[in-house]
């Protein structure tokens, strides 16, 4: 990693600073697709459109607004990103993550990241929460790749990637809440093509649950930075060869709408028990 990236860091992480005029997250959440109307419970939002923060790029997907939302959730300042700037996209991991170095620079000590994912393991059905447990990074790359920026480590241990502490938490609020919560290992490929029935044996084999085209850099980054993670993902179509439906981004969107106030309550309990 360059020195030009770390530069890259600072740059952005001094303007969303300058604009939160003295709000500190403590928790950063990003939002996937579909799922970005978590930013209308902030309180006091502050909203920083992605073309107003040097290195930021304006996402091309259906569903990802493009803009960061600080203020109050359940009692907690928060930062919410919404909208990726995947690889796929045709950006670097480091530039894919760079909003995860942001958050931590700007102090956030825990990370909350949300994906729209397939669903490899047979009982999971559109519309399942699957807290991440572990994940596979099948993507080829990692953002942690070249120069060690500050703060970070060089080989950090990913045997607890996804914070059991965090993930109990979120199994109590599901209880209260009567949400069905289920776990698995989430696989993460390159994208942008849909799996094949070939690849997703292959996954399933591997110990895969679910599988989709983001989370693993910005986990990566976060544990590299101290950052505890929560990891969930909302499993919107049955992986190919599962089902024999075909699939489109549309009905992926459309479940992950319909499943997104769940999924908000969700989100915003587990804030809610980090206040206390």
């Amino acid at each position: 990693m360059s020195t030009t990236h770390a530069d890259a860091v600072t740059r952005a992480a001094d303007t969303v600073r300058a604009a939160l005029g003295g709000l500190q997250p403590r928790v950063a959440i990003v939002l996937g697709s579909g799922l970005g109307q978590l930013t209308d419970r902030v309180t006091n939002p502050v909203r920083i459109p992605y073309g107003a923060v040097p290195g930021f790029h304006l996402p091309t997907v259906p569903g990802h607004q493009g803009e960061l939302v600080a203020g109050g959730l359940g009692g907690v300042p928060v930062i919410m990103q919404s909208g990726r700037f995947h690889m796929y996209e045709g950006h670097t991991a480091q530039v894919s993550a760079l909003p995860t170095r942001v958050f931590a620079t700007l102090g956030a000590d825990t990370l909350i990241v949300t994906n729209a994912a397939g669903g490899i393991r047979r009982a999971f059905g559109p519309g399942t929460l699957m807290l991440i447990s572990d994940h596979l990074n099948l993507t080829g790359r990692n953002p942690l790749e070249g120069e060690v920026l500050l703060g970070e480590t060089r080989f950090p241990d990913m045997t607890v990637a996804y914070d059991a502490g965090l993930r109990a938490l979120a199994h109590l609020v599901a209880i209260k809440q009567g949400t069905a919560l289920a776990e698995g290992v989430y696989a993460a490929l390159l994208g942008p093509t849909y799996e094949t029935p070939a690849e997703i044996r292959m996954l399933e084999r591997l110990g895969a649950d679910a599988v989709g085209m983001s989370t693993a850099p910005e986990t990566i980054v976060a544990r590299a930075r101290g950052m505890r993670v929560l990891g969930i993902s909302t499993i919107t179509n049955a992986a190919a060869g599962i089902s024999h439906e075909l699939m489109s981004h549309a009905d992926v969107m459309d479940v992950a709408n319909r499943v997104a106030d769940k999924l908000a309550n969700l989100v915003t309990g587990v804030v809610e028990g980090l206040s206390s």
